[in-house]
């Protein structure tokens, strides 16, 4: 016999979204290139210093979340939620290795 239950969303679960949080943590660094076309895009509209600070901010940090979620959900899939969060971990190490091996360059 099946069983009929309720779907759950995996959004739901506090796992994905600690994993989320990791990746976009360990993704900032790579997608701040992007966001510097937008920076400079920003400077030429009229908007007032302060505002353009805040759009800026809030567009980092709400597209970093975004491709951390969607690749803990994607990582979630193919690995298991533990080890795609364990991923964002060694990719946040990995990150920070980059820039520190960049700056003494």
């Amino acid at each position: 016999m099946q069983e009929t239950g309720v779907f759950i969303s995996p959004l739901a679960d506090g796992g994905v979204w600690r994993g989320a949080l990791l990746w976009a943590i360990a993704l900032y660094i790579p997608l701040s290139a992007p966001l510097a076309a937008f920076e400079t895009s920003l400077a030429d509209s009229p908007l007032p210093q302060l505002w353009r600070q805040i759009v800026l901010v809030t567009s980092s940090l709400l597209l970093a979340l975004v491709v951390g979620l969607i690749t803990q959900l994607v990582a979630s899939w193919a690995l298991g939620p533990g080890w795609a969060s364990s991923l964002a971990a060694i990719a946040i190490g990995w990150s920070l290795l980059l820039v520190a091996v960049n700056r003494q360059d």
